[in-house]
């Protein structure tokens, strides 16, 4: 059996990409979630999780032997030479673990789900690109009602993020995820079957 397309899927903040995966996996394609994967590379018993405790001290661990999460994103928010080391530790252990899940025997295709897709250069990992988009303002809203925080907040994050129209322009696929749920399911399934199609294509090839 080929190896399996590797496909990447991506979006701005609010913009929908869970929602999206959730009904890919729905359909029976397998998801990895390079947040998750994130969080995995430093659980306790983790060789990243010793050299954070050893560079940043014990008190960046739990009492249970877990990740202070909060205070190392404090140390790192504050100090950019910190955080460049760390991501100097991580980033090669993250993209190591996706590579390892992205070639997994038995599927028409994997999804890489990572918000920082294109950023993080783990685009180079797949090869076609899936973008969910919507436009700022309704980013803005959903991810104000979904998360709590105030506008001003939003708006920075979304300025951090590349810029809708740079991360379209990268999209293989472009899902509109201004609808409502069933729009959103319509979109997903017609494009399982376009993946699928071309899975089949390129195992001929």
């Amino acid at each position: 059996m080929s190896a399996p397309l590797k496909v990447g899927l991506t979006g701005g903040i609010g913009s929908g990409k869970s929602a999206a995966a959730k009904l890919f996996a729905e359909l029976g394609v397998p998801i990895i979630d390079a947040d998750i994967v994130a969080r995995e590379v430093v659980e306790p018993g983790e060789p990243a999780l010793e050299r954070i405790a050893e560079h940043f001290g014990k008190d960046i661990l739990l009492a249970d032997g877990s990740l202070n999460r909060a205070r190392l994103r404090e140390i790192i928010f504050n100090d950019s030479r910190q955080k460049q080391w760390l991501e100097a530790l991580l980033h090669p252990l993250i993209r190591t673990r996706i590579k390892e899940r992205l070639s997994e025997q038995g599927h028409d295709y994997l999804i890489l789900v990572s918000p920082l897709l294109i950023e993080s250069g783990q685009a180079q990992l797949v090869e076609r690109i899936i973008v969910v988009d919507v436009d700022e303002q309704t980013q803005i809203e959903r991810t104000v009602g979904r998360d709590g925080v105030d506008r001003e907040q939003v708006e920075r994050i979304l300025a951090a993020q590349l810029p809708r129209r740079d991360r379209c322009a990268r999209a293989d696929y472009l899902i509109d995820n201004s609808g409502d749920l069933a729009a959103l399911r319509a979109q997903v399934e017609h494009l399982h079957h376009t993946l699928i199609e071309k899975a089949a294509i390129r195992s001929k090839e």
